[in-house]
């Protein structure tokens, strides 16, 4: 593996007195995001990337296939901002409310999707950037981007958005419970504990929950099956043995809580849940109606968290209603997290929806008129 890209660009932006829909102003929230790539002369080269809950605004850190094989530096200015509620950069449950002088901790509002794009529309506008070429992203991100192309059919050229829909019941359970092992960690303190000293169990088994929703039963049996711990553990044998799969889930917890937030994970897994693209619009034939982009809707095989069958049936929602729509779908046993283990597989049904399309026309009337040219010449 090479080396990271680096932004060209990475830095803050405050946005006062910023309302959300539960109607809680922000008096200064700060806005985190990295800028990788130059915006051209006319400011038309803009792509927009949302990540996804754990993700950061240095979307090359965690999504290098975006670069190696869909967007070019050299052509394209790649946006990525860090959502409201995370604890990477932007205001969130970790950041001082300046209203009592301490972290906001559990009194950080709810924020909805709408309101993250609200907040990357702001700072776009403060980047002169007018339109996009492409916004994509997947789960959280997939969300965000179809709300962009809703919200705001008039900046968006292309829309690409990589196993999301509104969760279904199961989804929301499991988020639920998620939420529920946190907050019952005694080191929880109701959401004022102190920074380095939380709820560590608590959000380790949350993650654990997690990663089994973003894989797959086939994935499991066959990397895992039912293996004794490879550490040496046998289950058949010791009370406290565990299971291979039993190891991967505790190491996968035990290295989130290093670097996520508790507070900003039930933040996060809240706004998810309220993610309904219609509810501002009575119905979803007059919310997908406003579309005007041009919009890839990738389903996963084996995700049981957002099933391609919810993918799909959006997509026939979306072309009913008139959407230049189509649907692709990633087949793989990795779950909800192939469009990061399937990079290959992503690669061959996004291209042809990133592509510049002006430099397509133009390949196009090159190989015309060097037909025409041949055709024309004396022979010899």
């Amino acid at each position: 593996m090479g080396e990271i890209l680096q932004p060209a660009f990475e830095g803050d932006l405050q946005l006062n007195n910023f309302r959300l829909e539960s109607g809680v102003k922000l008096k200064a929230a700060m806005l985190h995001y990295a800028v990788y790539g130059e915006l051209n002369a006319n400011k038309s080269n803009a792509v927009l990337v949302c990540h996804a809950l754990s993700g950061s605004a240095r979307v090359a850190d965690w999504w290098a296939e975006l670069f190696d094989e869909l967007f070019d530096v050299k052509r394209d200015c790649v946006i990525c901002v860090n959502v409201l509620g995370s604890c990477y950069g932007s205001t969130g449950p970790t950041s001082i409310n300046p209203e009592t002088g301490r972290a906001w901790g559990p009194d950080f509002p709810l924020v909805t999707v709408r309101d993250w794009v609200r907040a990357e529309a702001a700072v776009l506008d403060v980047l002169g950037i007018k339109r996009l070429r492409v916004v994509i992203g997947a789960s959280i991100g997939g969300m965000q981007a179809m709300t962009w192309a809703i919200e705001h059919p008039d900046r968006v050229d292309t829309c690409i958005s990589i196993g999301a829909a509104r969760l279904n019941a199961m989804g929301l359970a499991l988020n639920h419970l998620q939420r529920r092992a946190i907050e019952l960690d005694p080191a929880f303190e109701q959401g004022w504990y102190e920074a380095g000293k939380g709820p560590s169990e608590g959000i380790s088994l949350a993650r654990g929950l997690g990663m089994c929703t973003y894989k797959s039963i086939e994935l499991f049996d066959q990397r895992y099956g039912r293996k004794p711990n490879r550490n040496g553990e046998d289950p058949h044998t010791d009370k406290q043995g565990r299971f291979d799969v039993a190891g991967y889930l505790d190491h996968q917890g035990e290295k989130f809580v290093n670097r996520f937030d508790a507070n900003s994970y039930i933040s996060i897994t809240k706004t998810m849940d309220t993610f309904d693209f219609a509810r501002w619009y009575g119905s979803d034939g007059d919310a997908l109606r406003r579309i005007k982009a041009r919009v890839l809707l990738v389903g996963i095989s084996s995700d049981w968290l957002f099933p391609e069958a919810d993918v799909r049936a959006l997509a026939q929602q979306m072309t009913a209603t008139g959407v230049d729509c189509q649907y692709g779908e990633i087949v793989s046993d990795h779950g909800h997290d192939a469009f990061l283990a399937e990079p290959q597989t992503l690669v061959s049904l996004v291209a042809p929806f990133v592509g510049d399309r002006q430099s397509e026309f133009q390949k196009v009337v090159s190989a015309i008129c060097q037909v025409n040219a041949a055709e024309l010449a004396p022979a010899d």
